[in-house]
């Protein structure tokens, strides 16, 4: 590992000025602004206990090579079992270390939009979509998120055409961010009688929430329908014409939303998926700057990219952008474990853009 102390010393002193500044009561007349600053004042003392631990355990591990070479056999293989035990967390330390110290994107922090969609496969494909939007549920549990559906067309079998669910709290698309993609699954679906494995897809695009100034949309760009909600909700929703159909005419983007019963509260919903699409277009444009090695192992968030294969009879999940493959593919499913592939995901992205630091 190279030596970070330099750099370590600068965020010392960034954290001493974060100190100062979220001291000020005047801070939080900005919403907007001390939320950043608090989020970047707990990074940094993050990245300040990492470095410490650090320092602190390769001192033991020093003090252990020593007595594993000296010359009392018991003190020797205690010490050699210490050293087992803690060469481990120096790698992990710093790794963490590496990663904080990257140029950070400015989106990580964001909450993010999750759209996901039936791909080919029919009935198939809207039951692996519910199985999908279940999974990242059920994950967003696992890390404290709040998981709301903000539109839904559910399918007949019990599945769905395309939900859009706002997954919300702390970090949500630096976690979520290698969602997006074709997701492929390969099983015998529950309406095959003669136990032949299908093979369906399913779409997922993950979205950081936009905010009004990322980016601009007029109010002559927009067509605005109202119509009769063609979904669960009961004689209310089918007397009133809740559904909002909202057109942003220069891109083409159509966004239709009908979860609630108020034409208001559906309008704001539309906005927002109609602010984070656009966003996503701004990025995705701004992406065509960067190495055609990250595009092609991180994916530029395409719809069109097949990233991984859920294959139910072997029990096999397959990430086929960083080669990897486990068989523990119903408890991913069932429980949402997906820690070990994003950090592993995260951990091929980190590699990348230390190379590109080079």
């Amino acid at each position: 590992m190279m030596d970070y102390a330099p750099l370590i010393e600068k965020r010392r002193a960034r954290l001493a000025e974060l100190e100062t500044q979220i001291a000020d009561p005047a801070l939080f007349n900005d919403r907007a602004r001390a939320e950043e600053l608090m989020r970047e004042h707990r990074r940094a003392q993050e990245l300040m206990r990492d470095w410490d631990e650090l320092q602190s355990v390769r001192r033991q591990l020093e003090e252990n090579r020593e007595l594993a070479a000296g010359e009392d056999e018991e003190l020797a293989a205690l010490a050699q079992a210490d050293l087992a035990e803690r060469e481990p967390r120096v790698a992990q330390l710093e790794e963490r270390i590496q990663y904080s110290l990257l140029p950070r994107d400015a989106t990580e922090d964001r909450d993010a939009l999750v759209e996901i969609r039936a791909g080919t496969g029919g009935d198939e494909a809207s039951l692996f979509a519910g199985d999908l939007l279940g999974m990242y549920q059920r994950y967003a549990d696992t890390r404290g998120w709040r998981f709301e559906i903000l539109d839904a067309s559910p399918s007949d079998v019990g599945g769905f055409k395309e939900v859009t669910a706002r997954v919300s709290g702390e970090e949500v698309f630096r976690y979520l961010k290698y969602e997006s993609g074709v997701h492929r699954v390969q099983r015998v679906p529950v309406t095959e009688t003669q136990g032949r494995i299908h093979t369906s897809t399913a779409t997922v695009a993950v979205l950081p929430e936009a905010e009004e100034v990322d980016v601009e949309i007029r109010p002559e760009d927009l067509r605005i329908e109202t119509c009769r909600s063609g979904g669960a909700g009961g004689q209310h929703v089918n007397r009133t014409e809740s559904a909002v159909q909202i057109f942003h005419l220069p891109t083409g983007i159509m966004v239709r939303c009908e979860q609630e019963r108020s034409q208001i509260k559906n309008r704001e919903t539309g906005m927002r998926i109609l602010r984070a699409r656009l966003f996503e277009m701004k990025q995705r444009e701004a992406q065509l700057n960067y190495s055609e090695k990250r595009r092609s192992l991180i994916g530029s968030g395409g719809r069109e990219e097949k990233i991984r294969t859920y294959n139910f009879p072997q029990n096999r999940l397959t990430d086929h952008r960083i080669g990897y493959t486990a068989y523990n593919l119903d408890i991913v499913v069932t429980t949402g474990a997906l820690d070990e592939i994003i950090s592993r995901m995260q951990h091929a992205e980190m590699q990348e853009r230390m190379d590109e630091l080079k």
